[in-house]
């Protein structure tokens, strides 16, 4: 697993780029008793389908195998040779175990009621997201529950961290580009100054979750980018801005789009300027099944002892994630949030996203005579 993890770290891809590393873990299941489709999504994921020997449910466990638009600068022999790209947060640990542990239930088919898909996604990173193309294509019509993992450095060394109900924060994009009309700085009443526009709708935007959505509600609206350089005595004839807004409900997301959508009107009213707004929600929120959820965790908490101390419920995390996409096409469906693993391996650190940890949750076959899993944990530290 770990030269698995090392080799897919030092040979990242960018989300739909990932054609090296969809090959490599094609490669990794040929010559073995299962079904491989590629190319499947719109991109290079991979559904390899394993046949249980005996009757039962389709499960599907997905990873997923791109990495991020970052510079590498730790020195290690296994860093990233690819310029400007790194897996800095943990797909490659995602992918490692994902293969190992698929390569045990192969081994352990004729004893496996029913059939396991392993789902090799691409372009996580980029929404809306590889899931969403798989999940269009129909080849898990046919699953009954899917099961992921998403791996954070929050949690301390063995523990693993869910939640039931809402867990991850849906996400929308918006774009605007506010045409004014520019001038000569001695001379604004000539001019319409679109930085002077641009900068109320930043402020407003600022009270749609404070006065707007139900304080009980989560939400948040950032403005990231605020394109209006130029001349220091020069009136900016155009802005454009960038921003996205996260949410835990798609009521949340409708209120804060319709919100966004009276502002800008309301801008262009009051400063005579024209708004181009793009707004686009391109992902959902994550929804684990309670149901399902509640029975992962009796399974886990079955699984205590010196390798796992902890199994805790964590609070509801404001990033995203592409999964949801699969968890609004099957309802029986779970995402583990963390899981913190035991051995301790080389610490790195980079310039460019410091204190990461990457956490594994993968399964071990025994060794000859009595077959068996057992859940074995990993850390590596950035």
């Amino acid at each position: 697993m770990v030269e698995i993890r090392r080799h897919l770290h030092a040979h990242p891809e960018l989300s739909f780029h990932e054609e090296a590393t969809s090959q490599y873990i094609a490669d990794f299941y040929q010559g073995k008793d299962v079904e491989i489709l590629r190319e499947v999504g719109g991109g290079h994921g991979l559904i390899v389908t394993i046949h249980g020997g005996k009757p039962g449910k389709t499960i599907a466990l997905r990873a997923d195998f791109d990495a991020l638009p970052i510079t590498e600068e730790t020195g290690l022999p296994f860093a990233s040779k690819n310029l400007g790209v790194m897996h800095a947060c943990g797909h490659d640990g995602h992918t490692a175990y994902l293969m190992v542990l698929a390569d045990c239930l192969i081994q352990l088919k004729e004893e496996i009621p029913g059939t396991i898909k392993i789902v090799h996604q691409h372009a996580e990173e980029t929404p809306p997201g590889g899931a969403k193309g798989i999940v269009e294509s129909g080849l898990l019509d046919d699953v009954d529950q899917i099961f992921g993992i998403h791996l954070f450095p929050t949690a301390p060394a063995g523990v693993v961290n869910y939640r039931s109900g809402y867990s991850m924060a849906g996400r929308s994009y918006f774009k605007l580009i506010i045409q004014g009309r520019g001038g000569h700085g001695s001379s604004p009443h000539v001019a319409n100054d679109a930085i002077v526009a641009a900068s109320h709708f930043v402020i407003a935007a600022q009270t749609i979750v404070s006065r707007r959505l139900n304080p009980f509600d989560t939400g948040v609206v950032t403005i990231g980018s605020f394109d209006g350089k130029g001349s220091f005595n020069v009136i900016k004839d155009s802005v454009t801005l960038e921003g996205d807004a996260r949410y835990m409900t798609k009521e949340s997301q409708q209120l804060i789009g319709q919100e966004i959508h009276r502002i800008v009107n309301g801008i262009e009213s009051m400063f005579g300027v024209t708004v181009e707004l793009t707004y686009t929600a391109d992902l959902p929120p994550v929804y684990n099944d309670p149901e399902i959820t509640a029975n992962v965790v009796k399974y886990l908490d079955k699984g205590k002892g010196d390798y796992l101390s902890v199994v805790a419920e964590a609070p509801m995390m404001s990033g995203s994630e592409d999964f949801a996409y699969y968890l609004e096409k099957i309802r029986a469906a779970s995402s583990i949030l963390a899981a913190c693993l035991k051995i301790q391996m080389k610490s790195i650190s980079t310039t460019t996203r410091n204190s990461i940890s990457m956490k594994i949750l993968t399964c071990r076959c025994q060794g000859s005579g009595r077959s068996g899993v057992r859940i074995l944990r990993v850390r590596v530290s950035y």
